[in-house]
């Protein structure tokens, strides 16, 4: 009896894994083609496409950016140029934005960016207008918008975002006070804390790409 109940837990156990890895795949392929850029909106978009209605069964967002970045590998393999693309302005804009100590984030930073992805900067000010007037001093338009944002586990807060396009790509700038800068915020993902990139990592990171390049001898 006992054997037999071991063995249905197990079986019920793999069932769920599989259902998982199913739901991680259809959330990354809803991501990826349709656009979707929110982990938790994929996930249940993903569940009412298969039919999969217990919770158990639904993949942690770290499962879904795993799964992301396969599809994006055997799917899209023009990213690589697209992603380099992004870098390479997302660090002309760090240099733009220099006196607000700015931070690249999100999927331009991470490798998952795809062709609607926004390069993403984190600017440090304690004064909020201080960003605002700068993109107006150099007839930046753009559209104002809000987010909450984790700055730790316990510590959550809206901030004012500035979304505009440059260079042919959307840019969305989250405005935070400068002591923002000592613990980066949590990121949406996994809840550790985000990866951010100064200029001189993102130099650094390009740099580093290159040379992996001409060592796989893709330089063309």
């Amino acid at each position: 009896m006992a054997h037999a109940r071991h063995h249905a837990q197990q079986h019920a156990q793999t069932r769920t894994r599989e259902r998982r890895h199913r739901l991680a795949i259809e959330a990354a392929r809803l991501m990826a083609e349709g656009g979707l850029r929110d982990y938790h909106q994929a996930k249940l978009k993903a569940a009412e496409r298969l039919g999969i209605s217990d919770d158990a069964s639904l993949p942690r967002n770290s499962e879904i950016e795993a799964a992301l970045r396969e599809y994006q590998r055997l799917f899209q393999r023009d990213n690589p140029g697209q992603l380099r693309h992004r870098r390479e302005v997302a660090l002309r804009a760090l240099e733009f934005f220099a006196p607000f100590e700015p931070r690249l984030v999100g999927p331009v930073l991470d490798g998952t960016a795809d062709a609607r992805s926004p390069v993403a900067l984190h600017l440090h000010a304690d004064d909020a207008d201080a960003a605002p007037r700068f993109l107006d001093q150099h007839g930046i338009p753009v559209e104002a918008r809000s987010r909450r944002v984790r700055l730790d586990r316990e510590r959550s807060d809206d901030f004012p975002v500035w979304l505009f396009s440059a260079e042919e790509l959307p840019f969305d700038i989250t405005v935070m006070p400068l002591n923002v800068l000592r613990q980066a915020p949590l990121s949406g993902v996994d809840e550790k804390p985000m990866k951010r990139a100064s200029a001189a990592q993102l130099r650094q990171l390009l740099t580093e790409e290159e040379i992996e390049g001409y060592a796989r001898g893709d330089s063309g």
